[in-house]
């Protein structure tokens, strides 16, 4: 599996050392918040932060998980940006196919995000047009929540839904993800996992090593380019 790095778990003031750390440690993909403060009631990094990463480590993946409505929006500011794959709420907007098409002509990966309220069948629309499709095992918004009971249940009907529509997408899952449930994720065929602070920061160890763990632990998932 892939551990795509959630920076907004770092303390705005240890963020470069934060970074360094995340890549020394063998992180290649960071996620990146986005939130308006109206599809969820936070608000969480501009877009200009993308553009400052990517030009700091541009060997690293920049996951950008868009927490906004109407999504379509940014798609354009997201491309300047350097995002490569751009996750959005099907429920953001009314108009998701046109925001996979745009996020594609735009050159880079389109994702869409399951809210745990949303059947995992609502996706199946979808599903044939996707390169990401990423299991929230949380309320959106808000970092430090526990996992959400009945998530691995969701994510093996994912998973089931993936192979029915031949398209084999990633599957991510986001929110209180501890070494017990990536162990369960990656049985179930998961490909990435958000890292929180329930397996890579605010660990006994430090961030390099939860890093290092990781990597060693659960390895690394094939990468769709």
């Amino acid at each position: 599996m892939i551990n795509t790095a959630s920076i907004a778990n770092i303390p705005f003031m240890e963020l470069r050392e934060g970074l360094d750390k995340l890549v020394k440690g063998g992180t290649k993909f960071f996620h990146i918040d986005l939130m308006d403060g109206h599809y969820v009631p936070n608000l969480c990094f501009p877009i200009g932060i993308i553009r400052e990463l990517k030009d700091a480590y541009p060997q690293i993946y920049m996951d950008v998980h868009v927490m906004v409505t109407e999504p379509i929006n940014y798609i354009e500011r997201l491309k300047m940006a350097g995002a490569d794959y751009v996750c959005f709420h099907t429920d953001s907007t009314s108009f998701v196919r046109r925001t996979i098409n745009e996020i594609h002509r735009a050159e880079m990966k389109a994702g869409i995000a399951i809210n745990p309220s949303q059947l995992i069948e609502h996706i199946r629309p979808y599903a044939k047009y996707v390169d990401m499709v990423m299991v929230m095992a949380v309320e959106p918004g808000f970092s430090g929540q526990p996992f959400l009971e009945g998530t691995m249940e969701r994510i093996e009907e994912l998973t089931e839904l993936r192979q029915e529509c031949g398209n084999p997408f990633l599957i991510s899952v986001d929110g209180g993800v501890d070494r017990e449930k990536c162990i369960g994720c990656q049985k179930l065929g998961v490909d990435m996992i958000v890292g929180t602070r329930h397996n890579i920061f605010y660990q006994p160890e430090g961030i390099l090593e939860a890093c290092r763990r990781f990597e060693t632990e659960f390895g690394e998932g094939k990468v769709i380019r």
